[in-house]
């Protein structure tokens, strides 16, 4: 729910005067906040420079590093990506991805040697492209909603595109998707929140993905993060880390921005916590859950730095080019902020790394921002990519001005200069398991029956994830004697992996009940029935999520096991997770029951996910 009393004071950066600001939120934080917060718009203007040897010597970097323009003209480019000697940019407002041409392989891209540094080749089109990585000889492509193959060919060009994911939220304020495939042969998409705070109705949004690379399954790997647009994988931990763009109106200084270690399952915060245990002043978490519970259920950044600076593109160093001391150390493009007083961003940042822990985050380019007179500010770039090249030179890319800039060192052997040793895979391999029913000892039955379907019967397409995606209603009659609260959990054992694969996990209802009724809400309390509670399923979201086994597959077999407790309320938060309700329960079940159905997948005619 969104909060009464915030006082919003904005300065206009028209004015060009410097209007106190208070740093932070001031004033009473909690359930019913009373504070004041000012902030800023000040919008640097663009600098142009058209000479090159000029243009480059305004940015500064560490003794030994040299900067060189090496495209212009180039368009809107955004995310860069390299697969062997080529190097490729995707353009958002051009929707489209471009292979840069660099004939005569002076590390410009240009056709002839001429100096006009605009030559390029279209490799792929479609509306809101952003997204690019590859595996292999195969690149994935993500726009707005749906996820691409495309073979690479031996000359750099793309072949057809297969679309093997046509599902992803719509974007709202934050519609720019991110992959990259892990150690695991797993894709990860970043799914940024569809707005600068609220609360999303599609538990899909403000995450990043998990997604096999066939794109037929995905569950959500780490949730509250706002805007993450760069992440990758430390090189010798095998650790995720990602940039994640901190909330805006807070205050010229708040939210930083977060380099966070981002963990399987794990929460981090937003929209309701910020950085470092800050608790959001506009914004409550759902009824039952207190802001200090959501801030401990919630990891914080492994460091963070100034805020509205607007982390994009990320990657770690693996490189010999670079001295020691900056390999296998993150390197950021910082877009530059629109709301802070000075502004921040504006810059390459560099999150120096040891023994596979982040240490600082620094400045490493910086220039691109230009104070002119009257404290107005102008900008040379608009940084969105970085990337590293196959002599192990860093590329960044410009997408207000459609250059391309390259960093590299004057010490740098170019020979094996990209060589890396395989990244270690850390994730969590869920361990297989039994259904519920068959892990639990119980002496007394429960009848559980559903007015939708009979055991065996095929679960109706309304309680279906590609139909309504509404909870079944579920009867079981009188409470056995001694009942305090009943659980229901749904499992699917025929899933690959996890296995069983659960897809509902409610908790604390009342011991009087004699069933649930259709289509319950996915909040973690609920208010019916009164006090119930929720957890987490396999996809990595609240409450129940119905069937949807991979197109192809036979009937998957969906059990709705419910179990009756000596237990008024189970010693777990909203949203445990199915194996700590099972923790819990151990030797408090008094009667057990379920009922089965099955679900196929239409067939291929229907969407592809």
């Amino acid at each position: 729910m969104i909060r009464p009393l915030l006082t919003l004071a904005v300065s206009s950066a028209t004015l060009l005067v410097a209007i106190p600001a208070f740093a932070q939120p001031q004033g009473t934080i909690g359930e019913y906040s009373d504070v004041t917060v000012q902030g800023s718009i000040l919008e640097p203007e663009p600098v142009t420079i058209s000479d090159d040897a000029e243009l480059a010597a305004q940015i500064k970097v560490p003794e030994g590093f040299m900067v060189e323009v090496v495209g212009r003209d180039l368009g809107n480019t955004r995310m860069l990506a390299t697969h062997g000697e080529h190097v490729y940019a995707t353009r958002r407002t051009e929707a489209d991805v471009i292979r840069l041409n660099d004939a005569d392989g002076d590390g410009k891209y240009d056709a002839d040697g001429d100096g006009k540094y605009e030559d390029f080749t279209i490799v792929a089109a479609r509306p809101g492209m952003h997204g690019l990585a590859f595996h292999g000889d195969t690149a994935y492509l993500a726009t707005v909603n749906e996820v691409y193959t495309a073979p690479v060919n031996e000359d750099g060009s793309f072949g057809e595109l297969t679309r093997i994911i046509d599902d992803l939220p719509d974007g709202g304020q934050h519609a720019n998707r991110t992959l990259a495939i892990g150690p695991d042969e797993m894709l990860y998409i970043t799914i940024g929140s569809t707005c600068n705070e609220c609360i999303e109705t599609n538990p899909e949004s403000a995450t990043i993905l998990r997604a096999s690379l066939d794109g037929k399954s995905r569950t959500i790997f780490a949730s509250g993060l706002r805007n993450t647009i760069g992440f990758g994988w430390e090189p010798e931990s095998g650790m995720l880390f990602g940039a994640d763009h901190g909330t805006d109106w807070l205050g010229d200084e708040a939210q930083q921005e977060e380099f966070n270690q981002i963990e399987q399952g794990a929460k981090y915060g937003w929209p309701y916590v910020f950085d470092f245990g800050n608790l959001n002043p506009h914004m409550n978490p759902p009824e039952g859950i207190a802001l200090e519970q959501w801030a401990a259920q919630s990891k914080e950044p492994a460091v963070g730095y100034t805020a509205h600076a607007a982390p994009m593109q990320m990657t770690f160093y693996t490189g010999t080019a670079f001295p020691e001391e900056y390999r296998g150390d993150a390197f950021i493009a910082m877009r530059g902020s629109w709301n802070r007083r000075p502004p921040s961003g504006y810059e390459i940042s560099r999150v120096d790394f040891v023994d596979g822990k982040p240490g600082t985050w620094d400045h490493f380019a910086e220039g691109f921002l230009v104070e002119g007179e009257d404290t107005n500010y102008g900008f040379l770039a608009r940084l969105a990519g970085i990337t590293q090249t196959e002599d192990g030179a860093l590329l960044l890319a410009d997408d207000f001005n459609g250059i391309v800039y390259r960093i590299s060192h004057e010490a740098g052997d170019s020979a094996d200069a990209a060589t890396v040793a395989e990244t270690p895979d850390v994730t969590m391999k869920p361990r297989p398991s039994d259904i519920a029913i068959n892990l639990v000892e119980a002496e007394g039955t429960v009848e559980v029956s559903s007015p939708s379907f009979t055991t065996g019967e095929t679960i109706p397409l309304k309680h279906a994830a590609e139909g309504d995606n509404a909870s079944p209603a579920l009867e079981w009659g009188t409470p056995p004697e001694g009942t305090l609260s009943f659980l229901v959990i749904a499992d699917d054992p025929d899933a690959a992996e996890p296995k069983p694969f659960v897809h509902w996990v409610l908790y604390d209802i009342p011991g009087d009940a004699t069933g649930i009724s259709e289509g319950l809400s996915t909040d973690a309390v609920l208010q019916q029935p009164e006090g119930a509670k929720q957890g987490s399923n396999s996809k990595g979201q609240t409450g129940y999520m119905g069937p949807r086994p991979p197109l192809g597959d036979p009937a998957h077999h969906y059990h709705f096991q419910v179990f009756a407790l000596d237990l008024a309320q189970l010693p777990v938060d909203p949203g445990a997770t199915r194996d700590e309700v099972l923790a819990a329960i151990e030797g408090h079940v008094i009667a057990k029951g379920e009922l089965v159905g099955t679900y196929q997948r239409p067939g291929a005619e229907k969407p592809i996910n």
